[in-house]
Order: structure tokens, then sequence, then C-alpha cells
């Protein structure tokens, strides 16, 4: 007999003796087992091949599962990618999945997002306690990480004034600021490029950003100028950099892009500017998403900003004022100049005349029988529609993607099916990203792509338990099929789920099964350092 054969008998004959049964370790279990998948860990590293288990929410095993192992759940993995649940650092989001319709989240789901940061570009509201309520009551799908944002709480103090605080004014927007961060803000958004942070300086949101920095949040902006209508697109990349380097925080150039013919090439200088800053030790990131059209309203677009100065009602007065109607109407020109005419502009939601929805600008002043300015001019006064504007260049947006500060976000909202004609960025942003720059296209590699949407916005947000696949981590998952993951969402025809999600986990639980919602609602209220 061999010696370990004799080891062996030895110790069973011994248990006997005393009376004792010999034990042996029970096979282990989880809610959920993954076999044989690949997996890009989030951290920008080469795929490998583990079995991952969860149990109670968090990832238990990334290796290998023993084969007796027992799971609610078990998947087979091979030919698919697994992945840590994609993050949505610029969401609009928030106004939807307050809703019992669209809390769901499924054209989110679809695309493997399992945690939006809602609150971007200076909006949404100040009382974060609230809103975390009613966003709560309706069982959201997915994490909601909340940013408290500075027109909103420029708005409260100084409704749409175009001037600078006074000092108490100046402390009160702080203790704004203060409060939201106490309920778990994960920093201050702005957006100076709208109003009424267009009227705000430098130095206001270095004051609420120092505010937010000492929590360990984050000032992500729009920028003041993604063209060439105020300051330029290069001095706006400078103020996010100074704002990042007075209030010592990280600073977010958010949806980053070079707006227009006039500035298309801009990226180069940017990236310079972005590089020079980092190697200084001022921490700056950029998001974008991955399309060559942005989204806004007709207004920010086109109307000059002093002509929005104290609301609706003072724009009207001003667009009524013959007076004003040449300086107003020579802005608008201007305007459509920068964004390359008014064939690159498209009606996205437009209450008064849904039949323009999905038009172009010059089309419908063909229509109506006149120019873009007063195509422009009737819209606006009839209360105003929402566009998709085509003004970026192909070279710059990769030349912004490959850079290894650049995350990927959405800046899309959650819209029912057949509501309006949004921007494709709703419903495929991340899966458009995966095949056309990466599976299809060379501009980064398919683990760059899964880095920029999971281990970077985790690790600059701040969101310490997410974002990669490693032990004792929140198990926000997906498995998609490289194969076939695709948005099918167009400009025309938007209203279309992506393809290729395979499966999701939002904390542990599974919230798409096999390519549909189970409906779990396992989404949370994230808070900043909790």
């Amino acid at each position: 007999m061999l010696p370990f054969l004799r080891r062996a008998a030895f110790v069973f004959l011994l248990s006997l003796f005393v009376g004792v049964a010999p034990t042996f370790a029970a096979a282990p279990t989880y809610d959920v087992i993954i076999r044989g998948a690949r997996v890009l860990d989030g951290t920008g590293a080469p795929w490998f091949y583990a079995d991952v288990a969860v149990r109670d929410g968090t990832i238990a095993v990334v290796g290998q599962v023993p084969a007796d192992a027992s799971a609610a759940t078990q998947i087979d993995g091979h030919d698919l990618i697994l992945a840590p649940g994609f993050i949505d650092p610029h969401s609009h989001a928030g106004p939807a999945l307050a809703t019992a319709q669209l809390a769901g989240a499924v054209p989110l789901l679809a695309q493997g997002v399992t945690t939006v940061f809602i609150n971007p570009d200076g909006g949404g509201p100040t009382d974060l306690a609230h809103q975390r309520e009613v966003i709560l009551a309706e069982r959201p799908a997915v994490n909601v990480a909340p940013l408290i944002g500075h027109n909103s709480v420029r708005t409260d103090i100084l409704g749409l004034a175009d001037r600078d605080p006074t000092a108490a004014e100046l402390a009160a927007m702080g203790d704004l600021v203060e409060s939201a961060m106490r309920e778990g803000a994960f920093g201050l958004s702005a957006g100076p490029f709208y109003t009424p942070g267009a009227f705000s300086k430098t130095p206001e949101h270095i004051a609420l950003a120092t505010i937010a920095g000492r929590w360990g949040g984050v000032y992500t902006s729009h920028l003041r100028d993604e063209g060439d209508y105020s300051i330029g697109l290069v001095a706006a990349v400078d103020e996010v950099i100074t704002v990042a380097r007075e209030a010592q925080l990280p600073g977010i150039v958010t949806h980053i892009k070079a707006l227009g013919p006039r500035v298309w090439g801009l990226s180069t200088e940017v990236i310079q500017h972005i590089e020079a800053a980092r190697a200084a030790g001022v921490e700056v990131f950029a998001d974008q998403y991955p399309f060559e059209a942005s989204s806004t309203s007709l207004d920010a677009a086109l109307i000059p900003a002093w002509v929005r100065e104290g609301g609706r009602a003072a724009k009207l007065a001003r667009l009524a004022d013959p007076t004003q109607d040449e300086i107003i109407r020579d802005g608008i020109a201007e305007n459509l100049d920068r964004r390359g005419g008014a064939q690159r502009i498209q009606i996205r939601s437009y209450a008064p005349h849904p039949a323009w929805e999905g038009q172009r600008l010059d089309a419908i002043a063909r229509e109506l029988g006149v120019d873009a300015i007063e195509a422009t001019l009737h819209i606006v006064k009839a209360g105003g529609a929402s566009i998709v504007s085509f003004n970026m260049a192909e070279a710059d947006i990769v030349a912004f993607m490959r850079q290894p500060w650049t995350m990927t976000c959405s800046d899309g909202a959650l819209v029912a099916m057949g509501d309006g004609v949004p921007h494709p960025r709703s419903y495929g942003t991340f899966p458009e990203k995966l095949r056309r720059y990466a599976l299809d296209g060379d501009a980064v590699t398919l683990a760059q792509a899964v880095h920029s949407m999971t281990g970077l916005p985790a690790a600059v947000m701040r969101l310490r338990d997410r974002g990669l696949v490693r032990p004792g981590l929140v198990a926000d998952l997906v498995l998609f099929d490289p194969a076939t993951i695709a948005s099918r969402s167009e400009y025309q025809d938007p209203h279309h789920l992506s393809v290729g999600v395979e499966w999701v986990l939002v904390n542990g639980q599974i919230a798409w099964r096999e390519g549909a919602s189970t409906d779990q609602r396992a989404g949370a209220w994230l808070r900043l350092n909790e």
C-alpha cells in the first residue's frame, strides 16, 4: 500500500476507535455561479478565463469554483464577456427613475448599465433627500448616485440674474452645496454654458467646488464654451483645470468635444493642456459619448445668452422688441454658422408640432417658407424644442477617446418607447462604443473600452466598492456577447433596445436575464463615502 493511503486508512480507523465519524468539507453554496466566462475585470488588463460566484450581493470567488458547488442560478459564460456593470458618470435619467413607468430602466439594462450619476450640467433639485425619497419609492432597477447642480443652487439664491453673488449670497449657495454633500452627493456639477451658469465667474465655481472637495467629491462641468461661443474651447477647458487645481479636487471635462467646424482639430491642443495639468499634479479627467451629434435645447444652441436672462417672460419680451430684432437675428445667424448650418440641426422633441420631430431645421424653414433664423424664432416663441446637433468630427472623437483619462458617458435621458425622436445615446451609448470603436474599429481595445465604462469611472467618481470584478466588491456585473453586442438605435428611428447584453446583475440580483428584464428592481441610492 502506498504511504499516503496507509496514512488515510490509519486516520479513518482511529476515528472509528475514538467514536468520531470522519468529516468532509461540504460543497459551497452561492446565489449565482458564472462558469467559464472571459473576464475583463475593469482594470484595463486583457481578458482571462474564470468562474465567478456571487453570494449575498457581493463577489465571493473569481477563479475556479468547485464543480460540486451549488447555486440558485448557474450561468454558462462560455463565449461571453464578463465585466463589471457599466457606470454612466453623466446621465439625465434622474427624472424618469422617479416615475413608475420608467423606474425599471429597461433601456439602461439592455446596455449593461448598472449605475447612473444624475443631476449633471448643473441641473437637478437642490433637495437631495427628497429626490432620494421619490426615486426609491419607485424601486429603481439601477443604482443612482447624485450630484448637486451649480445652476440649481444659483437659481435658488439668485434666480436668473446676470450678476455676481454678494458675499452673503455666495455663503447661502455654499450652505446648499454643504447640505447636499452631507446627504451623500458625489460632487458639484456645473453648466456654465447654460442659463444662469453662463452669468457666473470662475471664482464662484472655485468657492463652491472647494466645499465639495472637502467631502471628497468631484467637480464636473459642461464647459462654458465647447466651440467659439464666448471664451473658446481651450480656455473653457482651462477653466475646469483652474477649478480643479484651486479647489483641490478632481475636475471632469464632461462630454468632451470640439463643437462645430470652426474648432474641429482643437482636440490636439485640448489634450496637451489636460496632459500638462496632470503632469503638474492636477487631477483632471473627461467623459465622452461615442457619437458625432450632441443634444441640447434650440434656445441654448441658437439664442444668445443675454436674451435668455431673467427667464421665459423676459426672453419673449426681448424677442418682441423691434429695437432688439436685428442684433438678436445676427446672434442666431452666428450661432447657426458655429454649428455648421440649419441642415445639421434636427428637432428632437417639439410638443406644438410633433410632425417636425426628426426633421432638420432647414427643411422646416422651407415648409414655413422662411429662412432658418425666422424658423428658429417661430419655434422658440411657441415654446421651444430640444434638438440633436450634428457638429463633431470623427478625428476629434477618436483622439479624445484614446486618452487614458477619458470615461464613457451617455449624456442620455431615460425615455419611453415612442416618445419623441431622442438622441440614440439614450438607447445605445455603451454597445455603440464597444461595437464601433473597439470590436469593429481600432480606436481602443475592448479592454480599454470596458475600463472606460467601469474601473475608471468608479475610481474617478469615488465608487470604492464597485467597478471591478474582484472578490469582496458589490456584484454589479454584465455578461455580453462580443459577436452580437450593438446599438440598434438610429437618429431617425431611435426607439430600439440594444442587443448582445445577455445577463446583468445589480447588487447581486439578476436584473436582466437572457436578454430580457426580470423586473427585479434591486437598484440602490448610493452616497459618497458609504
